[in-house]
């Protein structure tokens, strides 16, 4: 088993994290200051639209996800990944020369139309190995935690010099440089990602679907991006009220609370999945997000209160972020991974279209501590439901020469079939087969299949 990333899977992953770093430091730009500024939009004094407008994106996102996936498996990645950041970008552009609430919210769901991450992340899992997947996942995840971070801490200073409108334009820009990463940095599709054999039939999208492990993560993607939005929709009103501080003083109380959260972070995630305790730690996170929740309805009229409490949702969020699409992409079926990738996105974009609207209902109808409870009841379902959860034994790459195949499909088929064996992938033209493995995988089986030809 190798113990390194390859210089191509780093670039690979590197490439397209940056990618992900525009795209999401657009997004998160707008939650620190959006429920804040809206009441100077027309209509922006009504707390449910100020929700939905946040979680507009979302919806939009949640429709398209799993089209945009299933297209990414049979077009290619960097076509689809190209299209929705033009679409980013003009969404972007109207919710910036929106003046009501209306309006931002067409723009927000333009925004969301925009919906590329199950193609990213399927791009990620094709260009690394399943021995360093979880360490290019975190690579992406943590992008996801830092871009948060970067947004919490500029986004008050930025709302200073150039307003919301100015923000929203940003986004717009962040998502043009975005297509000259994919087109200049992002490496190339290799070849077999356009291969028939990767396209999805509707049994084997219905298969992904219904997958129980894939189900359970499908559900805590959906339960952690409804409670971040709708934290959102309350947090930057709390810290008005019970610190006294003004949105643009926002960074002075997010930017120690990040750092502490990171310090707190990394010797929790370095070396647990080789020791085996990736379940450990993943419950663990998951209880955190619901005890901080409860923290806020007991504890959130107080500003130390408050920090602590924000240092441990960072802690949590930073951590699942990274773990969650990691554990999809092990789990499904390599020719649906876009499919399945797909379907998590789609489950996340429902969660921060339910998030931003029922925190902005919530908020309207029984206040701050009423989004919290809600935050709280839907964190600990999501606890009950990961409890039978089974984490995937890791996987090695292995390439096997093999001689003349009359039947490739055959062959790739027989050695898919073998115990241990988690993907095969037949490539006659250079005489050898790529195969994933799991520890204790058939080695004479596949010796056998290989030496017949079958």
């Amino acid at each position: 088993m190798h113990s390194r990333m390859s210089r191509e899977e780093l670039h690979a992953s590197l490439s397209l994290a940056s990618l992900i770093a525009l795209r999401m430091l657009g997004l998160f730009l707008i939650l620190p200051v959006f429920a804040v500024d809206a009441p100077h939009l027309a209509g922006g004094d009504n707390r449910l639209l100020v929700g939905i407008a946040l979680g507009a994106y979302g919806l939009t996102q949640a429709m398209l996800q799993i089209p945009f996936g299933v297209a990414s498996d049979r077009y290619g990645r960097k076509r689809v990944i190209v299209l929705g950041l033009v679409l980013f970008a003009i969404g972007g552009f109207i919710a910036a020369w929106a003046t009501d609430i209306h309006w931002t919210i067409v723009g927000r769901a333009v925004q969301g139309a925009g919906a590329i991450s199950a193609a990213i992340v399927a791009f990620v899992a094709d260009t690394t190995r399943d021995e360093h997947r979880t360490k290019a996942m975190a690579i992406i995840g943590s992008t996801v935690g830092l871009m948060f971070a970067v947004s919490l801490v500029a986004a008050p200073a930025l709302y200073r010099v150039v307003g919301m409108p100015g923000i929203f334009e940003l986004t717009a820009i962040l998502a043009l440089a975005a297509i000259v990463v994919v087109v200049k940095v992002v490496p190339p599709e290799t070849a077999h990602q356009h291969d028939p054999s990767r396209e999805v039939a509707p049994a084997k999208l219905r298969e992904v679907a219904a997958n129980p492990e894939l189900l359970r993560l499908n559900f805590g993607v959906f339960t952690l991006h409804a409670v971040q939005m709708a934290m959102f929709v309350v947090v930057p009103h709390a810290l008005i009220a019970v610190g006294g501080l003004p949105v643009t003083e926002h960074w002075k109380v997010y930017l120690p609370a990040l750092l502490a959260s990171f310090v707190l972070m990394l010797p929790a995630i370095l070396g647990v999945e080789r020791r085996g305790q990736l379940k450990s730690l993943f419950l663990g996170s998951i209880v955190l997000l619901a005890l901080v929740q409860v923290g806020f309805v007991e504890f959130g009229t107080r500003l130390a209160w408050l920090v602590a409490l924000l240092v441990a949702f960072f802690v949590a969020f930073n951590i699942l972020e990274a773990t969650l699409p990691s554990l999809v992409s092990r789990i499904a079926p390599p020719s649906a991974r876009g499919a399945a990738l797909g379907i998590y996105n789609t489950t996340q974009s429902f969660g921060l279209f339910a998030g931003g609207a029922l925190g902005g209902f919530l908020a309207q109808h029984y206040g701050d501590a009423g989004v919290h409870a809600f935050s709280a009841v839907l964190a600990a379902a999501w606890v009950l439901a990961a409890l039978a959860m089974r984490v995937p034994p890791p996987t090695a790459s292995r390439t096997i020469p093999i001689g003349q195949v009359d039947d490739p499909e055959r062959l790739r088929a027989a050695l898919a079939r073998v115990n241990g064996v988690r993907e095969a992938i037949v490539i006659p033209e250079r005489g050898v087969a790529h195969l994933k493995v799991t520890p204790g995988w058939d080695e004479r089986s596949v010796e056998r299949l290989v030496r017949g030809g079958t």
